[in-house]
C-alpha cells in the first residue's frame, strides 16, 4: 500500500472535553454530567515532536489492522521497528506501509490482505524504515 507523506505533527495547545463514561451505540444518555477532565490529542495520541508525522494511506492492503484507502496515520520516526509492527518504509526508494516482520535472517513486509502476498526482501533491494504507525484517523463522512 503506498502513502503520501502529509507533513510533521505539530504541537498542539487545545484539549479537547473528556468524558468518562462510553458512549452507547444504541439510546443516546445525556454526557454533559459525566464531563471529568479535558484531554489533549496530543497526549492521546503520544504525539512526540519533531518525531511525529502523517500519512495518508492509499490502497487496501492493510485494512486487517484497521487502515484503509485515504486513513490519516500518525507516525514516530524515533521507535524501532519490532517484529509485528506496522512500519512507513521506503522499499527501492517507493514509500508504503507494511507489516514488519522476519523470518531467520530474512526481513518480510506482510499486508494486512489476504488478496496481497508477503514481500520479502531481497540481498540487492533496500528497505529504509521511516517510522512505526502508532495511530490511524478515519474520516466517518464529510460534513
Amino acid at each position: 500500500m503506498p502513502v503520501f507523506i502529509l507533513g510533521p505533527a505539530a504541537p498542539s495547545s487545545v484539549a479537547l472535553p473528556f468524558f468518562s463514561f462510553c458512549v452507547p451505540a444504541g439510546f443516546p444518555s445525556p454526557a454533559q454530567d459525566h464531563m471529568e477532565a479535558t484531554l489533549s490529542l496530543d497526549e492521546l495520541m503520544e504525539i512526540r515532536a519533531p518525531h511525529t508525522y502523517l500519512a495518508r494511506a492509499d490502497g487496501l492492503s492493510m485494512i486487517g489492522v484497521g487502515i484503509y484507502d485515504r486513513d490519516i496515520m500518525v507516525i514516530d520516526r524515533a521507535r524501532t521497528p519490532e517484529p509485528g509492527h506496522i512500519v512507513i518504509a521506503a522499499l527501492n526508494g517507493e514509500p508504503l506501509v507494511k507489516i514488519f516482520d522476519r523470518e531467520g535472517s530474512m526481513v518480510l513486509l506482510r499486508s494486512a490482505n489476504k488478496a496481497f502476498p508477503p514481500r520479502y526482501l531481497l540481498e540487492s533491494e533496500e528497505l529504509q524504515i521511516w517510522g512505526v504507525v502508532t495511530y490511524s484517523i478515519r474520516t466517518h463522512g464529510r460534513y
